[in-house]
């Protein structure tokens, strides 16, 4: 019930309400009683009574009748604006393809759903899905429920209370410098050869392969910035791209230098691209004239592109099966196999925190453990021990978290 009051305006009582908006800011109504203020005190008050009483403010929710599931519609509406629009999808298309179908049959009010709902959906789930998948489901539910909460809709967070899945080991494989090098002498030009060698020598994540741009690389100073991603999703049924002036981390947006073969081999890149320009005329697309990752008529790249002809390629050339983020991997255990500090490789991959990086890649540097070879080896008075070499430390070309 809202607040409210009587006020008498040209000798008649007038009803004033009081109450917030949905943006939380404070609000009066006024409302016409009607009566002469002498000898109807009395009357005007029943009136103000009922007025406070069946009055909802503009864009106010019934809570108590919202169903669950029309609520986290209308969350979808809050939270948009405090993600990126690739995250945003993402959890948009899970609500509606999965978490919808779910509760909808239920009926369920949002003050009616409780942590025994959420438990019996997320175990229903982790028969179809992985765990992991089940996290992002229970990451959107806990800030949904959250949102409740604080606008006092419910009272508590049921998510709270809920035992999350418990997400599997990283496993992610990563190629050895052999590898690598035969990885780029089949890649020379194709479409996948700045893909690969942006992915394999700067650690570049896909989004900002496609989002490479030649206004980005300083060919005097020798750098570029890494400013500028382009994801892809699905929406309505219909393929979209979201092209953003950030990355996905604050840690993401660095700048890298150039090496004078890298910037040798772009300055080539930059003149087919300029040659390609001029023969194809009207016929090529001027939409993406500043993007590296084209093709020969300035078509930019598609994500699902690239890792489908990255997969074909590795198996029509029998190389090992690894993912294009796996490049990734690559750059950094060549940067630790070189012997750069965790902390150098965080920055050079971007992570927003030195613990990203350590949990992924700390078991691939050999200094700490034969630093702790040779302390044990001083312990039990051994004058001589064989450090442990970078093969005995890899399991086997992967890298687990």
């Amino acid at each position: 019930m809202v607040a409210g009051h009587l006020r008498i305006k040209n000798d008649k009582y007038q009803i004033v309400l009081n109450y917030q908006d949905v943006n939380g800011k404070r609000k009066t109504k006024w409302q016409s009683t009607g009566l002469p203020a002498k000898g109807n005190k009395k009357r005007a008050e029943e009136m103000l009574l009922e007025a406070r009483m069946s009055f909802t403010p503009p864009g106010k929710i019934d809570e108590d009748n919202l169903f669950f599931t029309d609520y986290l519609l209308q969350y979808l509406d809050v939270y948009e604006p405090t993600v990126r629009r690739i995250t945003f999808q993402g959890y948009r298309n899970c609500m509606k393809n999965t978490i919808i179908p779910y509760f909808k049959p239920l009926k369920l009010k949002l003050t009616e759903i409780n942590q025994r709902h959420l438990q019996e959906f997320y175990s229903k789930q982790l028969k179809r899905v992985k765990a992991s998948t089940v996290i992002h489901y229970h990451a959107f539910l806990h800030k949904a429920l959250k949102h409740a909460f604080q606008m006092d809709m419910i009272l508590f967070n049921p998510a709270d209370k809920v035992q999350r899945p418990r997400k599997e080991a990283f496993v992610g494989k990563f190629y050895s410098r052999e590898e690598s090098q035969k990885l780029f002498a089949l890649v020379k030009g194709t479409k996948l050869e700045i893909p690969v060698a942006f992915g394999c020598f700067y650690g570049l994540r896909r989004s900002e392969v496609l989002g490479l741009r030649w206004g980005a690389i300083d060919f005097e100073s020798n750098c570029f910035i890494i400013n500028h991603t382009v994801t892809e999703g699905r929406s309505g049924g219909k393929y979209v791209r979201f092209f953003e002036d950030n990355t996905k981390t604050k840690s993401s947006c660095r700048t890298l230098p150039l090496i004078p073969e890298i910037k040798e081999w772009l300055l080539e890149i930059k003149a087919a691209h300029d040659e390609n320009r001029r023969i194809c005329g009207d016929g090529y697309n001027p939409n993406f004239v500043d993007y590296l990752c084209v093709d020969e008529l300035g078509n930019l790249l598609r994500g699902n592109y690239i890792s489908e002809r990255f997969s074909k390629l590795l198996k029509a050339n029998g190389m090992r099966e690894i993912r294009f983020h796996d490049l990734r991997h690559t750059c950094a255990s060549i940067l630790i196999s070189m012997g750069l500090s965790m902390k150098q490789i965080q920055e050079w991959l971007g992570h927003s925190d030195y613990n990203t990086t350590a949990n992924i890649y700390a078991h691939l540097d050999p200094s700490s453990k034969n630093e702790s070879a040779i302390v044990m080896a001083a312990g039990f008075g051994i004058q001589e021990i064989m450090p442990m070499s970078t093969t005995q430390i890899r399991t086997g070309g992967e890298v687990h978290a």
